[in-house]
Order: C-alpha cells, then sequence, then structure tokens
C-alpha cells in the first residue's frame, strides 16, 4: 500500500480514478490545480505515486512536474492525458514524467504501469 496524488480538475474523472485505485493505496490526496499538486508534493515527500493530468487550471501538468522534479527526483509520475498526440508522450518524459496513458483510462493498463514502477506486489489486475 502506497500514498497517491491525483492531479485532475474534471471531479468525476477524480472520483472513477480514486474508485479504481483506492484498493492499492493507504491514502490518496486531490489537487485540482497544477499549483496545488506542487504544494502537495512540497508538504508530503512520502508520496509514491502522481497520477498528473496535463491540462489543469493555473499550471500544466508538464510545467508541475518540471517543477517538482526539482526538488523530488524519486517520486513515480505518471501523466494522464485525453490527448493522443504522439509529441505529447515525448513532452512528458522531458518534463520528467515517468510514463503516460492516455484517456479514456484503461485501469488494467493503469495498474500494470503502477506495478512497473513501483514494484509493489498487491494482486493482479483482473
Amino acid at each position: 500500500m502506497f500514498k497517491i496524488l491525483i492531479a485532475e480538475d474534471d471531479s468525476i474523472s477524480y472520483m472513477i480514478l480514486k474508485k479504481n485505485i483506492q484498493k492499492i493505496s493507504s491514502e490518496i490526496l486531490h489537487a485540482v490545480t497544477g499549483v496545488e499538486a506542487i504544494d502537495i508534493c512540497r508538504s508530503r515527500p512520502d508520496l509514491d505515486l502522481i497520477l498528473m493530468d496535463l491540462r489543469m487550471p493555473v499550471m500544466n501538468g508538464q510545467d508541475s512536474t518540471r517543477q517538482i522534479r526539482q526538488f523530488n527526483k524519486k517520486v513515480i509520475i505518471i501523466a494522464q492525458t485525453a490527448q493522443t498526440l504522439l509529441d505529447d508522450r515525448k513532452m512528458t518524459e522531458e518534463a520528467g514524467c515517468d510514463d503516460y496513458i492516455s484517456k479514456p483510462i484503461d485501469y488494467a493498463i493503469l495498474l500494470e504501469l503502477i506495478r512497473k514502477h513501483c514494484g509493489y506486489g498487491y494482486p493482479p489486475a483482473t
């Protein structure tokens, strides 16, 4: 079990994400803007994973990731976006994201990405 920050401005998307990952998390935090994501990361250096929406108000996910990487290089960041442009994957890697998933999210794939990067031994996706 580990600590996850969901950076997502859409409340329905947040609720669906939370519902689908709560069984693998001891704590789920929520940020609605990129600035809130940065603030939470500063105050919670014990986070294991960030699910970072790329399109958020105030500051986008790529800029937030760049700032988070200045003070936390170990947290796993998986970008999530409705955009499926080929350049998005490259831009997320350049920003410092560890991986990328497109919306609508396939939760079996998301759990495999989390397993791949975090190495936690929770039950396999079904």
